[in-house]
């Protein structure tokens, strides 16, 4: 019985996940007619001039504009790669990759809560709110503007969303929670397999940075050599700029809205 129990509880997630799925894709188009003008508006505001490497210089009269600005920059380069990051970070992998991603999905939700990242948001500065709604507009407006792009799940993001993946690569270690453990908890896996699996030895890692200080360097200018230890294109490039004093150059997490790694002027 209680296997059947489960069989019955993963038919019925799979059957919720797929509804919300279907259900994010027909709000997306309705909030794209109901708010082109404020974007079209927004967008005003905003200079993206791109180098010859393709790095994209984003300028604006505010914070909030650079944000959208970059977000939409980010969007043109990869966005499977920014919306793929918030199917992880928000628990709703499984609605684009089926039913084999649903315990990582739960591994997820049992660290990150949507509905805290919703109460958080409310509860956020103004200041922070303007960002964040901005980095949704950009989103929204890429999508509004390239109709051809077809997203997996997320038709409609809204600013709460930004604050379910803010740690770029230094964060919470949910990876030690093992998928296959979850998977017998809840009824499918035997436990002993799940066992098994932790037993195995994983090499440690983790990321070097080496500061140098401007007395140490020929130039006299100080020196930051970092390691970040993730795959190439794991972070994109992007140049931020507003009336209002941001300067940052860096490296920044695909979906994110902040420099990560960088320097400021």
């Amino acid at each position: 019985m209680k296997s059947k129990h489960f069989c019955d509880s993963c038919a019925f997630l799979w059957l919720f996940t797929f509804l919300s799925a279907a259900l994010s894709l027909s709000c997306g188009r309705l909030d794209a007619q109901k708010n082109a003008a404020a974007w079209e508006h927004e967008a005003q505001n905003v200079s993206i001039v791109r180098d010859n490497w393709g790095i994209p210089h984003v300028s604006g009269k505010t914070d909030a504009d650079a944000v959208f600005g970059v977000i939409y920059a980010q969007a043109e380069d990869d966005f499977n790669r920014v919306e793929t990051n918030y199917l992880n970070s928000m628990g709703r992998l499984a609605e684009a990759e089926g039913e084999a991603e649903i315990y990582r999905d739960l591994r997820m939700k049992l660290f990150i809560d949507p509905a805290d990242m919703r109460a958080k948001y409310e509860a956020s500065p103004e200041w922070l709110k303007a960002l964040m709604n901005a980095w949704a507009d950009g989103l929204n407006y890429y999508l509004y503007k390239h109709p051809q792009v077809k997203p997996r799940v997320i038709a409609r993001f809204e600013p709460w969303m930004a604050l379910t993946f803010t740690e770029g690569s230094i964060g919470g270690d949910i990876e030690k929670i093992n998928l296959q453990q979850l998977e017998a908890f809840y009824g499918k896996t035997p436990e002993k397999q799940a066992l098994a699996e932790e037993t195995r030895y994983v090499e440690p890692s983790g990321s070097n940075g080496i500061a140098i200080a401007p007395s140490n360097t020929a130039a006299h200018h100080a020196l930051f050599l970092i390691n970040p230890h993730t795959t190439f294109f794991f972070r994109a490039e992007a140049h931020m700029l507003s009336s209002e004093g941001l300067n940052a150059y860096g490296a920044i997490t695909w979906g994110q809205f902040f420099i990560y790694q960088g320097f400021n002027d």
